[in-house]
């Protein structure tokens, strides 16, 4: 017989465990969160839904409700934590910790807001509230940098935001989104909406449609620039079933132009979806919008029902999904990471979501810009865009425009206007400033001199003078401003944004903001720096936040 004196068997008396390791399923969490969920199918990729339904209700992420959501989904609570914690808008809260008081307020600190004074305004908030009744943190930006500075209050945005804006409204307990007017489905359809769809559906060629709008020059317009034409080819070309993603993730500081597509006709991008949806066949579509835009995300929600009673679109085919305050899920693949319930990590590439995407299916990405001018060409030929020219550019451009300019918004202009031809549209330069620079496409495009007004603001304009056009995120500094102070802002961005998954970005975000802190910038230090990230980053975040570095160094050196 074994002696057990000293090993681990026991003989049923003593101090043995009586429940398994780890974290203990509660009851009562359990009931709330499987109330909660609903009939709702415990698929993995409802992850960040669920996670969002939790929070919403209750403010925060307990660890009991994240233990009771790792019992319905049959995850273990290291993945729940680690896809919690990689987005900005979840609240994760141990045993033993005081959860957020019930009220958040967030301020916008991306440069138009900057500009605006947002440091003063969150200082004073800080310093007029207490901290246990209301919680003030700094937000990257929201989308409406023409209403700078911005503060998000629960889910209200208030515009042009002063401490006493916030203390009335939390009187008021006017903490809820508030929905613009827009264009419903009742209106659009008596103006001739979805003819067009329901024509192509019936009798279309999609290989005409496709011609369509490469004779038009239609592009993507989250940034890249592809051709929309070819986009669909490739993903046609590729064994279904296929699927689509539409990119609503506008999160590039300085952009609000999808924002205003959505808050004012949310159908023209509708239909152009179902267009493109219909050319090359997709069984599905998920729209990402991010968490920032809540009306755009209730007038979607509100839109996709009537389109489904009014037996445009059958009933699941078009699937909404909120973000959850991550930057790079802008990027297309990190966005289908994030579809899928999981940290938004954008993937090495190829193969490419064209082929491999969504659940591993072939996937068209499409931004809503773009979906906008495909409903438009399709309907009104293409002679909206192609008879349009300036500077020797074919079409126009919407350009999201802030910082010191007298009218800030988004303005539609001929896609080969210059800075000079922009400021004038948007009322010239505030009262009492000078202008000093710009930033010509949010600030992975870094910044200008004055001096370079001339430019065509257009895809393949602005290569060579080490920068691009990217989402028209412009915003213009005047003689006020300092460039370099531009530039920390923007790489005090990335490096909060950067989703730490290669090292050349995840550190050298955080090096370049702590070099640049310096009285004199180290520009040697600061340029090989540069190179590694724009050499070895995996995505975009990494590649081009070196541009505001190496553009200040180049046309601001006396401010360095």
């Amino acid at each position: 017989m074994l002696d057990n004196k000293d090993g681990v068997w026991k003989r049923g008396r003593g101090k043995g465990r009586v429940t398994p390791k780890g974290r203990q399923l509660d009851d009562d969490a359990w009931s709330q969160v499987r109330a909660l969920l609903g009939d709702r199918p415990r698929d993995r990729d409802m992850l960040i839904e669920f996670l969002h339904l939790i929070q919403d209700e209750y403010g925060h992420l307990s660890a009991a409700h994240l233990r009771a959501l790792g019992e319905e989904m049959k995850l273990p609570q290291a993945e729940l934590w680690e896809v919690a914690s990689f987005y900005a808008h979840f609240d994760l809260v141990k045993e033993g910790e005081a959860p957020p008081p019930a009220l958040t307020v967030r301020v916008c600190d991306s440069l138009a807001c900057e500009l605006a004074g947002a440091q003063a305004l969150k200082q004073a908030l800080k310093d007029g509230f207490d901290p246990s009744e209301l919680r003030v943190l700094r937000a990257p930006c929201m989308g409406r940098c023409d209403t700078a500075p911005v503060v998000e209050l629960g889910h209200n945005h208030l515009d042009f935001a002063t401490p006493e804006m916030v203390r009335d409204a939390i009187a008021t307990g006017d903490t809820h989104v508030h929905i613009p007017d827009y264009e419903g489905l009742d209106a659009y359809r008596q103006d001739g909406g979805y003819s067009t769809y329901a024509t192509l559906r019936d009798s279309g060629d999609w290989e005409e449609v496709q011609q369509s709008l490469l004779d038009a020059g239609v592009r993507g317009l989250g940034g890249a620039g592809f051709p929309t034409g070819k986009k669909w080819g490739f993903v046609r070309a590729n064994a279904g079933p296929r699927l689509m993603a539409v990119n609503a993730d506008e999160g590039e500081p300085g952009t609000f132009k999808d924002r205003a597509v959505m808050e004012t006709a949310p159908h023209l991008m509708f239909e152009g979806m179902l267009i493109a949806a219909w050319a090359v066949e997709a069984e599905r579509i998920y729209i990402y919008m991010r968490d920032e835009y809540p009306a755009s995300v209730e007038i979607l929600r509100r839109e996709i029902a009537a389109l489904e009673d009014a037996g445009i679109v059958e009933p699941g085919y078009l699937v909404l999904r909120r973000g959850a305050g991550s930057y790079i899920c802008g990027e297309e693949s990190a966005m289908i990471e994030s579809l899928e319930g999981k940290r938004g990590y954008p993937r090495h590439r190829p193969p490419y979501v064209a082929q491999v995407g969504l659940f591993g299916r072939p996937t068209l990405v499409n931004n809503v810009e773009t979906l906008y001018w495909v409903t438009r060409v399709l309907r009104e030929g293409k002679k909206i865009l192609t008879g349009v020219e300036k500077n020797g550019r074919k079409g126009l451009r919407s350009y999201s425009v802030s910082g010191r300019v007298a009218k800030p918004g988004v303005h539609v202009l001929p896609a080969g206007s210059t800075i000079t031809d922009i400021i004038a549209a948007a009322g010239g330069m505030a009262e009492g400033h000078i202008f000093k620079a710009y930033q010509p496409g949010g600030p992975s495009s870094g910044l200008l001199p004055a001096s370079m007004d001339d430019i065509p603001m257009d895809f393949d304009c602005l290569q060579e003078h080490g920068t691009f056009i990217g989402s028209a995120a412009v915003v213009v500094l005047s003689d006020q401003d300092s460039a370099r102070a531009a530039a920390l802002n923007m790489l005090r961005f990335f490096e909060d944004e950067s989703c730490g998954q290669c090292t050349p970005c995840r550190n050298g975000c955080e090096k370049a903001v702590k070099l640049m802190q310096a009285d004199r910038w180290d520009t040697e230090l600061l340029d090989d720096l540069c190179t590694v990230m724009t050499d070895a980053s995996i995505c975009g975040l990494g590649q081009a936040a070196p541009n505001p570095i190496r553009l200040v160094m180049k046309h601001f050196p006396d401010e360095i």
